[in-house]
């Protein structure tokens, strides 16, 4: 169905003043989070229908399990937008994040409908990682019945939905993680979605499951994120044992209980730790596939994009390119990069931040964002503000009532320090020392960053580490000034290692030299922190050339008096590694050294 262009619609007569209700959103992994809505009000200004709709997606039919959240006063004669949503991986329609978003909308006056995702929940069919030609057309066969074109199975009908045509119900998704790319898969093969609110989720599976931050390398691999990737496995895989009365259409075999099987391919290939040709990509080309990376031109909703800055599932680069993408092609987009991400922050948000449980969705920056932007595009309120381009919270700010700055652009990666021999981080080529220096692997892990899923399930966290002798670290002199660097650092770096040479020749990927690059912040007593606990893993595509990495994006001061850190390690306990000990040198010489870009705010 082709894009209709948008009119202006009047501001419905019956959207009701705004009460103080929570905004949730669906976790990553639905473990014990004690996130829960509100306690409902005596008199709830709203009903909620269980319903089944049985569905076709992709090769199976399944049911799918709703919630109907139909406001008072809401009929054929008195119609109102809806709001579409669902959980995220391993939630259901009934958790805390899931049904407050229901509970929330339905009291400002949209009818609201929230369901299990595929896989999860009582729904059936199998996990297919948000899959536009499976999850998305499953999601539009509820946007279906929101235009009354059908009924759930037990004969309900939704006529009172407002329409811009027949067939054309008016309606928004919002949702976080899993909840969030799914936006994205069904507006790209339903343009009759008027509206996205994606939170907290990814732009392409290969790059977030297994990173490689060396630009312009979309074929090689990456380092494995194992914690992350193995606790969404056996989350999923779990699921036959842990519902019970199974739909069967959520069975797919025994080697592959409970994910399509291009999915449990992916991670059985990613756990081996081989990379070979063919093999490598298949993995790329699926993971993408499924991916907003590969159907974003045929996204044309206006989209807000919520990312979080503590977050090392989904990082802030996600959002960005996805950002960068609508943008590019015209689809109207704004960001925001909010504090919690899946590191932390979800159960206990920053004073000021979107809060679940509060319910401060009219008195949080990011939830008076999200009411503007469906004021525009559901309500049809043309002169609603719905934001600048992008925006971002200050963590070094105390008053909750200013921690966002505005931009109506990212900062690009400008200032530049250079690597110097002897270990400085300095402003001017000039001031670079000849030096080499050397570090190797163990052949076990010798850095820590984080415990993945520490943050998320509330469970302490060593402090980061490096191991004497297997990182190499470039330091700063102490700032004169505060500095804020806002957004991805990149760093051009090239290295010598003979035995990385060798291994790189052979048809297995896993071969290619792998190393991380960090910042840290020096305090003027020594003590240093990894910011947001973010680390950027590189497979070298050609260690005989110079390359460059792209850092995850970040929004931080360095205070006066304080010193940047870069660091180069040779592992990182949450990924895979290198196969075999690479030891590595860096050489330095004014004409020829590594390059540190920052994108500074201001610059």
């Amino acid at each position: 169905m082709p894009r209709r262009v948008l009119k202006h619609r009047a501001p419905h007569p019956r959207h009701p003043a705004r009460t103080a209700c929570a905004l949730a959103l669906g976790a990553a992994l639905t473990v014990p989070l004690g996130l829960t809505a509100p306690a409902a009000a005596a008199a709830d200004p709203y009903t909620v229908t269980a319903l089944k709709f049985t569905v076709r997606a992709g090769d199976r039919t399944c049911a799918v399990d709703a919630d109907l959240y139909r406001p008072a006063g809401v009929d054929d004669a008195h119609p109102a937008p809806a709001v579409l949503a669902t959980n995220g991986f391993g939630g259901s329609k009934s958790d805390g994040g899931t049904a407050a978003i229901g509970k929330a909308f339905a009291s400002r006056g949209y009818v609201s409908l929230v369901y299990s995702g595929l896989g999860f929940g009582k729904s059936g069919c199998l996990v297919s990682l948000d899959d536009p030609a499976i999850d998305g057309a499953a999601a539009s066969r509820l946007v279906d019945f929101l235009a009354g074109d059908r009924a759930a199975d037990d004969g309900t009908t939704a006529g009172y939905v407002t329409r811009d045509g027949a067939g054309d119900p008016r309606v928004g998704m919002i949702g976080g993680s899993y909840g969030g790319a799914v936006q994205l898969a069904t507006a790209a093969v339903d343009h009759r979605v008027d509206a996205l609110v994606p939170m907290i989720t990814w732009h392409d599976l290969a790059y977030a499951l297994d990173p490689n931050n060396a630009t312009g390398a979309p074929d090689v691999p990456g380092a494995f994120k194992w914690q992350w990737s193995n606790g969404f496995y056996l989350i999923g895989e779990g699921q036959p044992l842990l519902t019970p009365s199974l739909d069967p259409s959520r069975i797919n075999g025994l080697a592959c209980l409970h994910f399509v099987t291009r999915a449990c391919d992916t991670i059985r290939t990613l756990n081996s730790g081989s990379y070979p040709a063919d093999r490598t990509a298949a993995l790329l080309s699926y993971a993408r596939s499924v991916s907003p990376v590969s159907y974003l031109d045929r996204v044309k909703a206006p989209t807000l994009l919520v990312q979080g800055q503590t977050d090392s599932l989904f990082n802030l680069n996600e959002a960005t390119a996805t950002y960068r993408t609508l943008t590019a092609q015209g689809t109207p987009a704004k960001m925001i990069w909010q504090s919690a991400g899946h590191s932390g922050g979800l159960t206990d948000p920053a004073t000021g931040e979107l809060n679940i449980g509060a319910g401060n969705l009219e008195t949080s920056y990011v939830g008076r964002r999200i009411l503007s932007w469906f004021d525009r595009y559901l309500h049809g309120d043309q002169d609603a503000d719905t934001g600048p381009a992008f925006a971002y919270y200050r963590d070094w700010i105390a008053d909750p009532q200013q921690t966002y700055a505005t931009a109506d652009r990212l900062p690009a990666a400008a200032r530049e320090l250079y690597l110097s021999g002897d270990g400085k981080l300095v402003d001017n080529r000039a001031k670079v020392a000849r030096g080499s220096r050397t570090y190797t692997n163990w052949l076990i892990p010798t850095s820590h960053s984080e415990s993945s899923l520490a943050g998320l399930i509330g469970l302490p966290d060593p402090a980061p580490y490096d191991t004497p002798g297997t990182h190499l670290d470039w330091t700063g002199e102490p700032l004169a000034a505060d500095l804020d660097v806002v957004g991805a650092p990149e760093a051009t770096l090239r290295v010598v290692s003979p035995a990385a040479v060798r291994d790189q020749r052979s048809r297995d990927a896993a071969g290619k030299l792998v190393l991380f690059a960090k910042l840290y912040d020096v305090a003027p007593d020594g003590s240093q922190t990894l910011v947001h606990r973010l680390v950027a893993p590189v497979r070298v595509p050609d260690v005989t050339k110079p390359f460059t990495v792209t850092l995850p994006g970040i929004v931080h001061r360095y205070q006066q008096g304080h010193r940047l850190r870069f660091t180069v390690a040779a592992s990182d306990d949450a990924y895979f590694g290198n196969r075999g000990v690479k030891p590595v040198t860096v050489v330095s010489a004014p004409g020829d050294t590594g390059v540190l870009r920052l994108p500074v705010a201001g610059d």
